[in-house]
Parts: C-alpha cells; structure tokens; sequence
C-alpha cells in the first residue's frame, strides 16, 4: 500500500480500535487460479495477536489452508474504515487561490497474516458465541446463541469451519486531510456535518480524532 508518512498510523489503540470497529475483512489467499478474495467479519485478540472467524464449510478457504500445511497459508486481510468524497468547496483556501481539487478520504488496515483452518466443534462454538455476543451488545434484548434450539446449532456448526490468522505484519493508513492547513480541515468537518447521515459524521469524526497528536503519530 502507498503510505505517505503523513498518512501513516503507528498507534497500536487506534488500529485495535479500527478493526473492532470495523471488523468486515476482505481475506485475500492466493489460489489455484489466482488471487481469492474472502469477506469475513474477524475478531481481534489482540494479545495473541490473531483474527478469528468462520466460513462456509462449501467455502474452499479452509481446504486451501490445509493444504498449506502447518505453517498456515499466506494471507492478506483488508480493513476498511471510515471513507468519504471531500470537495475542495470546503476549503476556504479555495477563495484565498483556487490552487485545490477534489480527494477521497478513507482508512485501511492490511493485515499481513498466516490462516489456519479449524475445524473442531467447541473451538466453533466458543467463536460463534463470542462473535454474537459481540456484535449484539448494543441490542436492548441481545440474542443468544442458547436462544436457538440445541440440536439446531449443533447442525449449523457442522456447516462451518474456523478460520484463525496468526498476524505477521500490520500497515495503517489514516487519510484525512492531515495534508491539508487546519482551516481546510475544519471546513472540511464543518461541511460533512451540513452533509448529515451517519457516514458523514462518521468520517468527520475520524478527521478530528486523525489531527489529535499521540506518542506515535507526531503533528
């Protein structure tokens, strides 16, 4: 990936923190007839420093990861995060000298990583049920896994095989207008929230958040 230093993210909490946010990955493995792509939602451990999810045992992932041998197959995950069209009719540097053009904003994360295949019932369950929990805690009456029959769930996982990806590498980029001079920035902001709706703020947010100084992302 292309990473000018001033879109690079160094800060570990951030990257965490775009991956639980966004855990939709695009998986990318290559295949017998070339690069296979994957989308899967994975969840971080962040301590062990892997990603967990499940495919469709009719998926062939989990073959190709076997057949990799115990090294696990090669693997590139792609996190996307907040993204957006800016104008430069939000710049106010457009009226001082017109020297601006149109951009698109956006956040990634590539996680270099090796897949695994796991095919074993109470790894599954465990995952299936920490992913729900997950994904469901924002709920008012959150699902439960134990909310379905038993014997129904016992069928459903032995339709699916674990995926586990033992991370290797992490490359972030944050584009955010951090290139652009402050008032740029703030028109920028100023214009998504006219714009309205959730993407917008989303990205006005990540905009703001992107221009606060950390440790390992200097200003």
């Amino acid at each position: 990936m292309y990473l000018p230093k001033h879109f690079e993210e160094g800060d570990a909490a951030v990257i965490h923190g775009l991956l639980r946010a966004h855990p939709l990955a695009c998986v990318v493995v290559p295949g017998p007839a070339g690069l296979e792509a994957n989308h899967l939602p994975l969840l971080l451990d962040a301590g062990a420093g892997r990603l967990r999810g499940h495919v469709a045992r009719a998926n062939g992932l989990w073959r190709l990861a076997e057949a990799a041998g115990p090294d696990g197959l090669e693997a590139l995950a792609i996190f996307q995060g907040a993204d957006g069209y800016v104008t430069p009719s939000w710049y106010p540097s457009k009226q001082e000298h017109g020297k601006v053009v149109p951009t698109w904003n956006y956040e990634a994360v590539h996680v270099q990583a090796r897949l695994r295949a796991v095919d074993d019932r109470d790894w599954l369950r465990a995952l299936v049920t920490e992913l729900t929990a997950t994904f469901e805690s924002n709920r008012p009456a959150p699902w439960q896994v134990a909310d379905a029959p038993p014997d129904y769930v016992d069928t459903l996982l032995g339709a699916i095989v674990g995926v586990e990806l033992t991370i290797t590498a992490v490359t972030a980029k944050r584009k955010l207008s951090q290139n652009r001079p402050p008032a740029d920035r703030a028109g920028v902001v100023q214009g998504l929230h006219e714009l309205g709706g959730d993407a917008a703020r989303a990205h006005a947010d990540a905009i703001e958040q992107a221009a606060t100084p950390s440790p390992s992302r200097p200003q």
